[in-house]
């Protein structure tokens, strides 16, 4: 069982037309910015396959993205390191997730955060879904957003900073990256906050 549209459906029962899925990406990693997409998805031709991006191949996420960018309304934000240091990392996904719902063309009616809260500097109407990303389509379709953005980013990183496997491991606390930190030391695009890298400074 894939995600299904009965949130959205139930929204616009109450009169709520355009509904924004919004999740972000990158809240795990020791390196690199947060990155959160909110998307409006057009009834009419929403693209087949919308799935939670931690189930689907970086091949299909990538042809997902294409078709998610030419029929819907997507916006996306990032919260850099120095954001996730200084506020904490969950305060810095709430930050680029307002910012990616602030980039959208028409703001929402309402919007579908997944998660277990909403971002309190949000003013407009909000539900927080547990599993939003396996529950709705259109959390499906921000998830498929933010991750291959996320991703885009982190291999752009890795071209400079090379030996840290983040064009693999995508920042993450994988053996490979925490022997990198290690031997080759803390970048400017890792997260001080973080205890593995506190740890080493």
């Amino acid at each position: 069982m894939g995600p299904s549209f009965d949130f959205e459906d139930h929204l616009r029962l109450s009169g709520a037309h355009r509904i924004a899925g919004v999740d972000e990406a990158g809240r795990g990693p020791l390196a690199g910015p947060v990155v959160a997409a909110a998307v409006v998805l057009d009834l009419a031709s929403v693209p087949e396959g919308l799935n939670d991006s931690k189930v689907l191949t970086a091949k299909k996420r990538s042809a997902l993205l294409e078709m998610i960018l030419t029929c819907a309304d997507v916006g996306v934000g990032l919260a850099s390191v120095a954001e996730i240091d200084e506020f904490n990392i969950l305060r810095a996904s709430h930050l680029a997730m307002n910012r990616a719902i602030a980039e959208l063309d028409v703001a929402p009616d309402h919007v579908l955060i997944d998660g277990n809260l909403v971002p309190r500097d949000l003013t407009l109407s909000a539900t927080a879904v547990v599993k939003g990303d396996s529950l709705s389509v259109s959390i499906a379709a921000a998830s498929i957003v933010a991750k291959t953005r996320r991703d885009a980013i982190m291999w752009d990183l890795a071209q400079q900073y090379p030996g840290y496997g983040w064009e693999q491991n995508q920042g993450y606390p994988t053996k490979c990256h925490k022997e990198a930190l290690r031997n080759l030391g803390v970048t400017p695009h890792h997260r001080r906050s973080f205890k593995p890298v506190h740890n080493m400074l």
